[in-house]
């Protein structure tokens, strides 16, 4: 099970410069966490929203730090600063 997982996290379209590929397990947290938000209400849809905001930012700080190109590193800046940009206006209270 492990190796099928490894192996599907190694796909990546085009190989010799991946744009896109299959979604780690922060990504997947992040993403199962925005699926469940939208059919969730009060404390669940408050833990979902933070599931997905957590997932996302390790994903995105993953991508940044250690992404496999430039296009990688920059998607993983631009997902930072919409992050910072949300949650701002998610706390932005005045």
């Amino acid at each position: 099970m492990v190796s099928s997982v490894r192996r599907l996290s190694r796909l990546s379209w085009p190989r010799s410069y991946p744009l896109v590929q299959f979604p780690n397990i922060p990504l997947a947290v992040a993403l199962v966490a925005s699926l469940a938000g939208g059919h969730l209400d009060g404390h669940a849809h408050a833990l979902a929203r933070a599931l997905f905001f957590v997932g996302f930012a390790v994903w995105a700080a993953l991508e940044l730090g250690e992404g496999v190109n430039r296009f990688r590193k920059a998607l993983g800046a631009v997902a930072l600063v919409y992050i910072v940009m949300r949650l701002g206006a998610t706390l932005d209270t005045t």
